[in-house]
């Protein structure tokens, strides 16, 4: 197991860990939360022997091979599927041993009997190391993430920068490992790789610990929460949604900033209350209900963040805002031809709308956001804006028009030269940036001190159409929750891409889907899509094979999205067969859930024991020949502690591995 014990880590004069201790259980799912700057990934770096530690020990078992996701790619010509393969070392090892031995006898044939017993041990070695099904199993990670066949054989370097992250993703879950460490590794993700991803941790059989500001994954993923919390790492069992309700709880039973948390917990029931009465009976909004529902709980843990974002409401609302009639949508070449991403685009954008737009990457999801905030021009057909829209348009590339060389507060004073500067600081400090933090540069801040400032800038404005691509990226958790609240609350019209289903859920009413060329409106919630999704690449599949066998090029018309739908009118009796067999998993759950409790509980008190006795062992006076008796029972008794020990580990193992096997048949 992975053991923490006094370890203390600084980085410069922060005291990111200060004597915290912590235990990781072979084969467990670890979720680590915490604010940006809270060591987490400096935790990882420790785990890779990358850094070391100020003070205290972090023990890795020795023979545990470590396999993590790589952040920077070195330019590369090799296929897709070869960097992928590459990701298995003593694999590639291997067979590089194999081609040497090769090369040399065709040069020297009549050596073949000196290499006869090497040759005969490295096949046995590939064949243990599953050389032969190597490019099949590489080939799965990447239709997983999204690859097209097409794509496997292409260059890395022909990849952008998203989709070689997900290449570093699918290289380090090649890799043999008894440890895998992801660091937000949901970032380059759409939903349908996300969901395949969450599938793949499920069925891993080694110890995943895991960085992931998205909650939701977090709670398909990890059985364990470890919460950087000043300078300690407290444990919590279950996934996201448990801990942060043992935390709300744990926070309520202490006085601090108990005002400041009654009032935000008031202000969060008033607007839940508002939304209750006036939400329409559509599948998105009654699952927006009980999104907004958990909002009260968090109540403590907003106010404890000192994170605040007010969006303010916009002075006008015209009716509709925009208006797409036969619109077609793309990009220009360097040649000057219209490229075409989107066709035939008819859907109105109305005042108060709040839309969450769906589909794979690449679909042209941003495409239809810059076309709507006009930043690309409409190549056919027409975009229609009423008079008095004001567009705040937010997207990942917006962080890098800020001035690296002025300061949060230089910033908005140049978008209101009038304002006080008080009122500016106030304004700010809700996004974080209180007290000195509005003098401080913006070169050397963190991704999501960026997001929070380009926000900022935007809704300062008071527009009433919010455009979002992928706002909560690089934000932490206690950022993304202040923001969920803040567009919840937000009275304007609001269309935003997002891969965090919970964002989704709370600030969202209806969904587009843009699928094969064109946009859609969408009847359903998250989990409607998510059959929509398979049932979509089922059918986009067999049009392909229907294709091939005709020698033509699949196509497949944005009808599939209604032919879909309809294919989605038993899921009534769906969900209730998945609900009957999620009460007969959990009543098989149950027995073994409360062995793995006892086993847990007394392997600890065992463990505490051995750690006792290795105490009295270290003792020099043991050795001495007045206390030989001493030492003889405290050697015997250290070695049946010791033996009950791997046993309890060999049997908590066991009954995880049975717990698992419950989870991967539920699937």
């Amino acid at each position: 197991m992975i053991r923490a014990s006094g370890l203390t880590v600084r980085r410069g004069t922060k005291v990111l860990l200060d004597q915290t201790e912590f235990v990781v259980h072979p084969g467990e799912r670890v979720g680590f939360v915490g604010k940006n700057g809270a060591g987490k990934s400096t935790l990882f770096a420790l785990l890779q022997h990358e850094l070391d530690a100020d003070a205290g020990t972090l023990d890795v078992p020795s023979g545990w091979r470590i396999a993590s996701v790589r952040q920077e790619i070195a330019s590369t010509t090799n296929a897709a599927r070869e960097f992928v393969i590459d990701g298995d070392t003593h694999l590639r090892t291997l067979q590089a041993a194999r081609a040497a031995i090769n090369a040399e006898l065709e040069q020297r044939p009549e050596r073949i009997e000196a290499f006869g017993a090497k040759i005969a041990e490295l096949e046995s070695e590939l064949i243990e190391a599953d050389a032969w099904t190597a490019p099949s199993r590489a080939e799965q990670l990447l239709a997983g993430l999204g690859f097209t066949p097409a794509q496997w054989e292409q260059p890395v370097d022909s990849f952008s920068g998203g989709w070689r992250m997900r290449l570093a993703l699918a290289r380090a879950l090649m890799a043999p490992s008894e440890l895998l460490l992801l660091d937000e590794p949901t970032n380059h993700l759409d939903l349908d790789a996300m969901l395949w991803l969450e599938r793949w941790l499920g069925a891993y059989q080694g110890t995943v610990l895991l960085i992931s500001h998205d909650t939701e994954f977090l709670d398909a993923v990890a059985q364990t929460i470890l919460h950087f919390d000043q300078g300690k790492l407290n444990r919590y069992k279950g996934g996201y949604q448990d801990f942060v309700l043992q935390r709300a709880e744990r926070l309520r039973q202490t006085t601090i900033a108990y005002e400041r948390q009654t009032r935000e917990a008031a202000r969060l029931q008033g607007f839940i209350d508002r939304f209750k009465a006036k939400a329409s009976k559509a599948k998105q909004a009654q699952s927006r209900v009980k999104a907004l529902a958990r909002m009260e709980l968090l109540a403590p843990i907003h106010a404890e963040s000192g994170i605040d974002i007010r969006i303010p409401s916009p002075d006008e609302m015209p009716d509709p805002l925009l208006v797409l009639d036969d619109m077609q949508a793309g990009y220009t070449d360097e040649a000057g031809t219209s490229i075409p991403i989107l066709r035939n685009v008819k859907l109105m954008v109305r005042g108060g709308d709040r839309i969450g737009i769906l589909g794979v990457n690449g679909a042209g999801k941003s495409t239809l956001v810059k076309t709507l905030a006009g930043e690309l021009e409409v190549q056919a057909g027409s975009r229609k804006a009423s008079r008095g829209l004001e567009v705040g348009y937010f997207a990942q590339h917006q962080l890098d028009m800020l001035d690296l060389d002025s300061s949060p507060l230089q910033h908005l004073a140049r978008l209101a030269p009038q304002t006080r500067e008080q009122e500016l600081r106030n304004y700010l400090g809700g996004f974080g940036f209180g007290g000195d933090r509005v003098m401080d540069k913006v070169e050397p801040m963190s991704g999501g001190e960026k997001a929070r400032l380009a926000l900022s800038l935007i809704v300062w404005q008071k527009p009433n159409l919010l455009l979002l691509d992928e706002p909560s990226n690089h934000l932490d958790v206690e950022t993304r929750e202040a923001l969920t609240t803040a567009l919840a609350e937000f009275g304007g019209s609001m269309l935003l891409v997002s891969h965090d289903r919970h964002l989704l859920r709370t600030t969202v009413d209806s969904f587009w889907i843009v699928a094969d060329g064109g946009v859609q409106e969408f009847d359903g919630d998250l989990e409607d899509y998510r059959d929509w999704l398979a049932q979509h690449q089922a059918n986009a599949r067999k049009q392909d094979a229907i294709a091939r066998d005709a020698g033509k090029p699949a196509t497949l018309g944005t009808a599939a999205v209604q032919d879909t739908q309809a294919a989605l009118g038993d899921r009534k009796n769906q969900k209730r067969e998945q609900a009957q067999e999620r009460q007969r998993l959990a009543q098989l759950r149950k027995p073994l859930e409360t062995k793995l409790k006892a086993v847990e509980k007394e392997l600890e008190q065992t463990q505490m024991q051995v750690r006792t006795l290795d105490e009295r062992i270290a003792d020099p006076d043991l050795y001495s020949d007045a206390r030989r008796q001493e030492r003889m029972k405290t050697l015997a008794k250290h070695g049946e502690l010791t033996k009950l020990a791997s046993e309890l580990e060999d049997r908590w193992l066991s009954l995880q591995e049975e717990l698992e096997q419950l989870d991967v048949s539920s699937e």
